[in-house]
């Protein structure tokens, strides 16, 4: 599935398990991959070394994807130092599991922003260019659980489920463009997320609702996300693809 042209794509959190799979398989399809992180991620520059060992050789710019101006300045820097986006995941994404009763206003406003404010911040900094190019692709990454709702989870349940619609909207907007905006909800991957997941509860309670019997693996969401940034994929947009296992099928 090797790309015909040179592309730039752009990875929201891309530092993380999922995130570091999705940059890994893109590059190893020959993009330009350009990654993200948290201003206050002091690690960083070790993560880029790491992956330099491995041959490579990624570019990272700090960014908070909740805040509109940080957005701005990141996107506007790549822009002049590596070259416009052509594919955009936005990947970045956060828990802050409690049941609505507990559910505070801080962490209810937290996820919202994170998972799915961060979409229209850093889509705005690219939609456009992709349109005038007439070539681009948008993925964006959101959860079994924006499908189905999951207890104690109502404030990231909520916004996965907006990811979705956001993607249909723009979809719309921009078809005949050339650019496609694409969602991607996956299951129970095995990441640092999830692992942190207590050992009990994954082999009682979620594992068991798995017809495969596993938790995925992140390199076969990449693996996805890698097909909805080719060329192939250019017929598919405003789609919500569910990647579980067959945990839940609809």
């Amino acid at each position: 599935m090797a790309q015909d042209k040179h592309r730039t794509a752009l990875v929201t959190g891309g530092m993380g398990g999922l995130g570091e799979a999705i940059c890994v398989k893109l590059a190893a399809l020959g993009y330009t991959v350009v990654t993200t992180h948290s201003p206050g991620n002091t690690k960083a520059r070790e993560w880029l070394e790491s992956m330099r060992k491995q041959g490579l050789n990624f570019h990272a710019y700090p960014c908070d994807v909740v805040d509109w101006d940080s957005c701005v300045s990141c996107v506007s820097q790549i822009a002049k130092e590596v070259g416009p986006v052509d594919v955009l995941v936005n990947n970045a994404g956060i828990t802050r599991d409690t049941t609505f009763k507990k559910m505070d206003k801080a962490n209810w406003d937290v996820v919202i922003r994170t998972n799915l404010d961060s979409c229209f911040n850093m889509t705005k900094q690219v939609c456009d260019g992709m349109v005038d190019r007439g070539w681009g692709r948008i993925i964006n990454i959101s959860s079994v659980n924006g499908q189905k709702g999951a207890f104690g989870q109502v404030n990231y349940s909520a916004a996965k489920a907006g990811m979705h619609g956001f993607t249909k909207a723009l979809a719309l907007e921009v078809a005949r463009k050339g650019v496609t905006v694409n969602t991607i909800s996956p299951g129970y991957i095995g990441t640092k997320m999830v692992m942190a997941i207590p050992k009990e509860v994954l082999d009682s309670k979620i594992i068991p609702q798995i017809p495969t019997g596993r938790l995925g693996k992140p390199e076969e969401i990449a693996g996805l996300v890698a097909y909805l940034s080719s060329e192939e994929a250019a017929f598919v947009t405003g789609a919500n693809i569910a990647i579980n296992g067959g945990q839940h099928m609809f």
